[in-house]
């Protein structure tokens, strides 16, 4: 199965939100988009699913209309979306059965998801002698348990292909690892994944492939550790038992950051850390720490969209209001 964006562009008014967006998943795996408030990723995922019309562009599974109707797709919203006054039971058999699921499997799925996912006491809450049954409705559950009940509705159909926007937002630490290793146990189902996140650690844990979008536009696409690769190893991080500033500024390296773990230093090239390493050996310096490493995709992420942050910022809030009015 191969799904392929080609060329998606969407304009609210004047503004340019999605600018020429493509990419393609050929096998099952976990794609990125990633950026700033306002740099296009949901509208993206919106036109993906045919929530949002296209300006222009393609949206092709095997080469035909990705068609949501033919295909079972989950999709996790970055806007969570329960009905607050409705019992999160009733909404999960109605999602159900928007997949065509039984009401008998629906329940058995239900039963496996609040289990997996710790959430049983509200779907199935104890009935207590001489009381009336009150079903959990949704709004008096913690954001965090809502959230494990939409992703239930995501998963409820054991769709082949999953759509996570912003899948951890929010979430405690202990709720995040429940989380991410539902999506390993996804993965390993060999799924077809698209995943929007701001945590670059989780990006890296999941994602082999990934689009950084500025602004609308694609700045930086491809294979995540080929994009580390062409950077190269330009971050050095040195500890010495002894004070090394006046080695550093004899050799013009630029000081990212000073701590007392150690020192990171921005080089253009190996050679320069070997120069480093050569002069600190030269005066005799004690070395306890000296690593040489690519960027990460955090660093990455900044140096490429560092000069949209502000603008991305205004652009978020325009888009909210241009979107909302679009609907």
């Amino acid at each position: 199965m191969s799904f392929e964006v080609k060329h998606l562009q969407k304009k609210f008014g004047e503004k340019q939100v999605v600018e020429d967006l493509s990419f393609e998943l050929r096998e099952p795996g976990v794609y990125a988009l990633l950026g700033t408030n306002g740099a296009g990723k949901s509208t993206s995922i919106r036109m993906m699913l045919g929530i949002l019309a296209k300006d222009h562009g393609e949206v092709l599974l095997n080469g035909e209309n990705f068609d949501t109707h033919k295909v079972n797709v989950g999709y996790l919203a970055e806007e969570r979306g329960l009905y607050p006054k409705y019992p999160i039971m009733d909404q999960l058999l109605y999602f159900a059965s928007l997949k065509g699921i039984s009401t008998d499997d629906a329940m058995e799925k239900i039963k496996y998801w609040g289990d997996r996912l710790k959430v049983t006491e509200y779907l199935f809450p104890e009935r207590k002698k001489g009381k009336k049954y009150k079903p959990t409705l949704a709004d008096q559950l913690s954001k965090g348990n809502q959230q494990k009940i939409q992703l239930m509705a995501a998963l409820i159909s054991d769709p082949q292909f999953l759509i996570l926007d912003e899948p951890l937002s929010g979430l405690d630490p202990v709720n995040t690892e429940l989380f991410k290793s539902v999506i390993h146990e996804e993965i390993d189902k060999n799924k077809y994944i698209i995943m929007s996140s701001h945590q670059m650690p989780v990006i890296e844990e999941f994602c082999e492939d990934i689009t950084i979008l500025n602004r609308g536009k694609a700045v930086v696409q491809g294979n995540l550790n080929e994009i580390k690769k062409s950077y190269g190893r330009v971050n050095l991080f040195v500890k010495c038992d002894e004070d090394i500033s006046d080695t550093i500024s004899k050799l013009d390296l630029k000081v990212i950051n000073d701590t007392p773990a150690g020192i990171q230093i921005k080089v253009k090239n190996e050679s320069e850390a070997k120069t480093l390493l050569k002069q600190l050996s030269d005066e005799e310096k004690t070395v306890v720490r000296f690593e040489l490493r690519e960027l990460s995709l955090h660093e990455i992420f900044i140096e490429s969209v560092g000069d949209g942050l502000e603008a991305g910022v205004q652009d978020f809030t325009e888009n909210v209001v241009e979107e909302a009015a679009g609907e």
